[in-house]
């Protein structure tokens, strides 16, 4: 097979552009690549932004201004692996701003695109061997938005 792996194509409403520099603003080493335009064979209006490709932590992107027929749904979403409070709390906050906050650690970006922003450790904790563990530290997880870790941990830790 010939190739060079996937890119994941992300359909908009004319913001692929705008879209693509707020993602490589918010995650490290992000970056633009090619950026194309519609010609006058269309659909789009000659000149304007048919498709920007970008990176963001090593994964391949394609935003695509295809119009308003498709819209972002959480059947797809994008996960957060946090290493700590602090980068879940700077990732929800950017991610959130303008969007929509939503349970378990889930946010809609003010481009309608999904993202659950975790930390690693979490999945450890609701999925632990022990069952009454697994079920604090979810009965716990599942009555906040913005995922707090040391209260999930400390219902995890209740004897």
């Amino acid at each position: 097979m010939v190739g060079n792996g996937f890119t994941t194509c992300l359909w908009f409403d004319g913001q692929a552009q705008e879209a693509a520099e707020f993602y490589v603003s918010v995650f490290k080493g992000g970056k633009i690549g090619r950026i194309t335009h519609y010609t006058d064979s269309g659909p789009g209006e000659p000149g304007a932004v048919l498709t920007v490709e970008f990176e963001i932590n090593g994964q391949k992107f394609m935003g695509l201004n295809g119009g308003p027929e498709f819209k972002f749904t959480e059947a797809i979403s994008f996960v957060v692996d946090c290493e700590d409070q602090a980068e879940v709390d700077h990732y929800w906050a950017v991610l959130s701003e303008g969007g929509l906050e939503q349970p378990c650690g889930w946010v809609k970006d003010k481009y309608g695109v999904s993202w659950q922003v975790t930390p690693v450790k979490l999945m450890e904790l609701i999925t632990d061997p022990d069952p009454e563990k697994a079920r604090r530290a979810t009965d716990a997880m599942m009555k906040m938005s913005k995922i707090d870790l040391a209260a999930v941990e400390k219902a995890y830790a209740e004897v």
